[in-house]
């Protein structure tokens, strides 16, 4: 498919989050959240390039991103949708990775694994979600620039615009493929949503240090049982 089916893993980040402010910026055992999430990302296969979309007044967040030499692309702060389209025509994508700026456990393979069958099928939308059998803290979704459009031009909700995704998951208009694991794990969370998440992703990380720098998946689940 080559440079005409370009692919951009768009990560939202933001600093105003309603239960854990700063959460992207804090540290994970000696990296911040948001670096840990994109050192992973960058280890997946398949990604052109990798940009991360922030409200325009995250000032704060921009430097931080920018001082690493990240991609950084300022939009709406509520309609996440438009910050997602616009930052996926500025960087001219015809695939977009979707991953949210909490998940920083994110796993590379299984990035790279969604990408190769969504790049290798027909639908227009693919993901770990609908139904999820990975744990929270794990979702990644591939679409196509011409759905993201669709559901940029067609979506009116609020909520909609909001949730990028939400539009396309409730029409059943658009060819949709859920990528499961052999066993439901969607009880686990791994997820930074609070103050009470990030102790056991830090332990998850000091453990990982000193054994294997590049764990997966199946290596947390291996430590969790």
């Amino acid at each position: 498919m080559g440079t005409l089916m370009k692919v951009v893993c768009i990560v939202q980040a933001r600093l105003d989050s309603a239960r854990l402010k700063n959460k992207v910026l804090m540290k994970l055992f000696k990296k911040q959240l948001i670096f840990t999430l994109l050192d992973r990302i960058n280890k997946a296969k398949f990604i052109d390039d990798l940009v991360v979309a922030i409200p325009e007044k995250d000032t704060k967040l921009y430097n931080n991103l920018n001082n690493k030499g990240f991609n950084v692309f300022k939009g709406s702060e509520h309609d996440v949708l438009s910050r997602y389209y616009y930052a996926a025509i500025e960087y001219k994508a015809k695939i977009i990775v979707r991953i949210t700026g909490d998940c920083p456990l994110v796993d590379p393979d299984l990035v790279s694994k969604l990408i190769k069958k969504f790049k290798s099928s027909n639908y227009d939308y693919i993901s770990n979600i609908d139904p999820p059998t990975y744990p929270n803290g794990f979702d990644i979704e591939v679409f196509s620039l011409k759905t993201l459009k669709k559901a940029f031009d067609e979506s009116k909700l609020a909520e909609d615009r909001e949730h990028v995704t939400r539009y396309i998951l409730k029409n059943k208009n658009f060819r949709k493929f859920n990528y499961e694991n052999t066993k439901d794990y969607s009880f686990l969370s791994l997820t930074v949503d609070n103050h009470a998440d990030l102790l056991p992703i830090k332990k998850i990380l000091k453990y990982f240090s000193t054994r294997k720098k590049n764990f997966l998946f199946k290596d947390i689940i291996n430590l969790y049982q």
